[in-house]
């Protein structure tokens, strides 16, 4: 799924409406999972001026990058997170660690050639999904609609709270930048 999904979906979830700490942290947690791709593709698109190509066709795929995406794409990891964060009744890493789970669920059934190895370090083996969520090769066309249909029932869950309207207006946003990438996927791939 998109960044935004997960985000919107995680938070609608584990969010608490009521309590901008905890939806922070549901929102962090649909996002966690997917930072160190931000920080390699940022890093190395702006910064280092590789291209975009090269980026996501080499170093995306490179043993490296492949080692760092089984890190915090682990459902061993962010499972025993989740155990502690129980054991110790912290609200805040409940909805952070579930949010980051829920992402991980998501998106174990929706990567193809893109899939990463989710039971690091017990395993290095990657489920090769039948379904993308970006990939028409494997039935983006009919993914991208359900995931843009949840999103926005998120969306409105978020929205129709009593959130601050700087908060509503975020999650709109967000909401908007979901569905510009998925257009953009259905379009271009």
């Amino acid at each position: 799924m998109n960044t935004p999904a997960h985000l919107l979906i995680g938070a609608a979830l584990f969010g608490k409406r009521d309590n901008t700490k905890i939806l922070a942290a549901a929102l962090l947690g649909g996002f966690l999972p997917d930072l160190s791709l931000y920080l390699l593709a940022g890093v190395s698109i702006f910064v280092l001026n590789i291209s975009p190509q090269v980026v996501f066709g080499d170093l995306y795929f490179s043993q490296a990058w492949q080692l760092i995406f089984s890190v915090d794409n682990s459902f061993v990891i962010w499972g025993v997170l989740c155990a502690f964060a129980f054991k110790y009744r912290s609200a805040f890493f409940i909805a952070l660690t579930s949010a980051a789970l829920l992402h991980l669920v998501c998106d174990f059934g929706l990567h193809h050639d893109d899939a990463r190895a989710h039971f690091w370090p017990l395993s290095n083996w990657k489920f090769a999904s039948p379904l993308s969520y970006w990939d028409s090769n494997h039935h983006s066309f009919y993914v991208a609609p359900v995931e843009g249909i949840v999103t926005a029932a998120a969306t409105v869950f978020l929205v129709m709270s009593k959130l601050h309207p700087a908060i509503k207006t975020g999650l709109l946003i967000l909401f908007f930048v979901e569905l510009y990438t998925l257009s953009n996927w259905l379009r271009h791939f």
